[in-house]
């Protein structure tokens, strides 16, 4: 997902009273009226020098009133360069939907992160957690994560995107393709969690939202940096059948252990891989570089693709 340092798309006076409510102490304070001075002075003069970031790309977006304290709870390595998050959210209206990313803020760093949720809104619902998966970079936000973030840090949450999946109990049954690279599975993925809790519900209550099956394909350079891949194979085995996953790879030079070989094919997601689902009642997501999403765009409008079935979630 983008990065962030100015806050558009809301207004700063009402940042600030937003926060205020559920972030009284100075130290948040300052931040957001550091940013707000940022915003004021230098945008003008910066925006024609640089790339627009991730809160001037999502201006138009929607975003929640709600702004959450959330604090640390879990630190992991998810490979080499990704650490995964475990924040426990403060405000129990805080909610979102599958597939949609967070404002972060962080007290002392001017700098506004934006990043792709990768958990489920029913791990939200049951536990109060909501999980980020980071890729260390030297962008602010991302480099305090990999280098001064600890168990018990605070931050603040914002929840924001029009890329989720949300179906409702009355609504028709779908297939979903969804189609990631690199670290643009994170939404993905947890549309893939979400998609794995519709099943659940359905096979221990009996009604609710009744999904048709999903099928991921997840392309990075090699196996080392397929994140959730533990993780994706045991929903597959949880729901045989509802749940496959194709695994890509592109510059694989190690060999592929036993457990991920049945899985992974070696070379782009191709034309003759996703033709095979195209129906009326197929839903496609596609999350990753802009390249990538360009390529798959043409490709899903070669085989005959509505394009009001297809969304994309671009990152950069």
């Amino acid at each position: 997902m983008a990065h962030a340092t100015i806050y558009m798309g809301f207004t700063v006076p009402q940042l600030l009273r937003g926060a205020s409510r559920i972030f009284p102490t100075h130290s948040v304070l300052v931040v957001l009226r550091h940013s707000a001075f940022c915003y004021c002075t230098v945008n003008s003069t910066v925006k024609s020098k640089r790339k627009m970031d991730h809160l001037e790309r999502t201006a138009n977006n929607f975003r929640q009133e709600v702004i959450s304290q959330a604090k640390v709870c879990g630190i992991t390595n998810e490979s080499e360069t990704v650490k995964r998050l475990r924040l426990a959210i403060a405000n129990k209206d805080f909610t979102f939907k599958a597939g949609q990313w967070v404002d972060f803020f962080i007290p002392g760093v001017s700098v506004v992160g934006g990043f792709s949720i990768c958990s489920s809104p029913g791990l939200l619902e049951r536990e109060g957690i909501l999980e980020l998966a980071v890729k260390h970079t030297v962008h602010p936000p991302a480099y305090w994560i990999h280098t001064e973030c600890t168990l018990d840090s605070e931050v603040a949450l914002r929840v924001g995107g029009d890329f989720f999946f949300d179906p409702q109990p009355g609504d028709s049954p779908v297939k979903l393709v969804l189609i990631a690279g690199g670290v643009g599975i994170n939404p993905l993925f947890s549309i893939l969690l979400h998609i794995a809790d519709l099943h659940g519900y359905q096979e221990s209550k009996g009604n609710g939202y009744k999904m048709g099956t999903a099928k991921l394909y997840y392309s990075a350079k090699n196996t080392s940096e397929l994140l959730f891949k533990k993780n994706i194979l045991g929903l597959m085995n949880a729901f045989p059948g509802k749940i496959t996953c194709r695994f890509h790879v592109t510059q694989q030079s190690s060999q592929i252990c036993k457990e991920l070989q049945p899985h992974v094919t070696e070379g782009r997601v191709s034309e003759k891989d996703l033709e095979k689902h195209v129906s009326k009642d197929t839903l496609w997501y596609i999350c990753g570089p802009p390249p990538m999403i360009e390529s798959i765009s043409k490709l899903l409008s070669n085989i005959g693709v509505p394009r009001n079935c297809v969304f994309f979630e671009k990152w950069w």
